[in-house]
């Protein structure tokens, strides 16, 4: 693959692109996962002790003990569903100082302290025990805030990349997705007698790879957008030197491509660089901003209510809700599949004839309303079918949630490229407040209407009076 110029690509941006994948594979969407954990969570025992037993008649949702007795576990859904809802309300908390810290220290920093909690996470899920299931609500905010930070800190990888960069950040999404089958793989494993504890303890042993990354195929600061002439970046290696010589050799004239990758780039920088301030306050800030609250709002109402629902739909069959479970882990683990879609049509448009006096920043701008519209249409089917309560159409609701959550986190990414940590947090740390506000503040339409009517009404008491 050639970038800007007709340079080749140096080796260690192959190395950065091939360990982004990685992390975001096993470490960044561990949450998507959540059916499968819920699962596993349930059998072990986790919040059991807010299970009741109830008489047969009794229209609760229950499930039925091999002792003949019926019990009822909506408390303990409940519970879990409340690990999620916290540990999504702390990341969404957390977001913009975390943002701020990405632009403020730079990569390094970010990834350590990403490194830390995802490692946090990891072991205390190892550690815990039915009889303190609550270890669960620090151990998912952990991992949640960390995936939050693999995101953000792998998509500027899609920078060293300029051509296909779109491509890049989304496929980094498609396999956040996609690491919802590591949960899977547990699920599986501890059907097989394999225990929590063992699975976690490994999961916390990729930390010594976030490491080696961080200081070897990550830089200190940034990868800037657009990507400078000799950019370089992480520790040398013995063989960085003769890694350079091939690629120069095989690439052609290397002040060639220099001078015109310098060319295009002091083009595009020339440009004015909106400031933070005005793409918050901007109209586009805005739009998107209830975008993708709209979007991400269903998405983490699907994650809380999966599991209770499919038990409701199955009349509490275990083995049923297994097997659903397993086909949403499996759907999920293609996720990946589907993500080089909408960056393909990004990095393809973004490339049309430019018509004269229209800037760069419009150019790009003009590329999105297809992938924006694709993906709100998506979102449209997958909540026609969430309403649904047919157990046979979870199949396409799986589907749609998935390729949903791929596109509207791609194109969410693609969409940002200036002040990112900072836009990024903003965007889904207001439209998280947004989504679950939204809701209520619609309520007030209705009493505001009739409020507006009846003083439209007593503007003019005598209307009625004289006919």
């Amino acid at each position: 693959m050639h970038d800007r110029g007709g340079c080749r690509v140096p080796v260690r941006r192959w190395l950065t692109l091939a360990s982004s994948f990685l992390e975001s594979l096993c470490c960044s969407g561990l949450v998507f996962g959540w059916a499968s954990l819920v699962f596993v969570l349930k059998k072990d025992g986790y919040f059991a002790d807010h299970c009741v037993n109830v008489t047969l008649n009794d229209n609760a949702t229950t499930t039925t003990t091999t002792t003949g007795r019926t019990t009822d576990c909506r408390g303990q859904d409940q519970q879990l569903s409340m690990v999620l809802s916290i540990a999504a309300f702390t990341t969404n908390i957390l977001r913009f100082p975390f943002g701020y810290v990405f632009d403020r220290f730079g990569t390094t920093v970010t990834r350590l302290i990403t490194t830390t909690l995802y490692t946090s996470g990891t072991i205390l899920i190892a550690l815990s025990t039915p009889e303190d299931s609550v270890v669960l609500f620090p151990a998912l905010c952990c991992l949640m805030i960390s995936g939050m930070l693999f995101c953000i800190t792998t998509a500027q990888v899609g920078n060293l990349f300029e051509s296909h960069r779109s491509t890049v950040i989304n496929l980094n999404s498609g396999f956040t997705d996609s690491s919802a089958g590591v949960l899977l793989i547990v699920k599986v494993l501890h059907e097989h007698g394999v225990s929590l504890r063992t699975t976690f303890l490994v999961l916390s042993c990729g930390c010594i790879w976030h490491l080696l990354s961080i200081f070897f195929l990550m830089p200190r600061g940034h990868i800037p957008y657009p990507l400078p002439a000799d950019y370089t970046y992480g520790l040398n290696c013995p063989f960085q030197g003769y890694g350079n010589r091939r690629e120069v050799k095989e690439g052609g004239n290397e002040e060639e491509c220099k001078k015109k990758l310098k060319y295009e780039t002091d083009k595009e920088v020339t440009e004015e660089v909106p400031s933070f301030r005005s793409c918050v306050l901007s109209l586009f800030f805005l739009w998107h901003l209830l975008w993708t609250a709209i979007l991400q709002f269903c998405q983490f109402l699907f994650l809380a209510t999966c599991n209770p629902t499919l038990y409701r739909l199955t009349g509490n069959d275990v083995d049923l809700v297994s097997w659903y479970t397993n086909v949403l882990a499996y759907i999920q683990l293609c996720a990946v599949l589907c993500a080089p879609c909408n960056g393909l049509i990004l990095d393809r448009h973004k490339h049309r004839h430019r018509e004269q006096g229209e800037s760069t920043q419009a150019t790009r701008l003009s590329t999105f309303s297809l992938s924006l519209g694709l993906t709100s249409l998506q979102g449209l089917f997958f909540c026609a079918c969430l309403t649904v309560p047919i157990l046979p159409l979870q199949y396409v609701t799986f589907v749609l949630q998935v390729s949903n959550s791929v596109s509207l986190y791609g194109v969410h990414q693609s969409y940002i490229s200036h002040a990112y940590g900072l836009l990024f947090s903003s965007f889904v740390c207001v439209s998280a407040y947004v989504g679950m506000t939204t809701m209520s503040l619609l309520t007030f339409v209705h009493p505001l209407h009739i409020h507006l009517y009846c003083r439209r009404r007593l503007g003019r008491p005598h209307t009625r009076t004289k006919g």
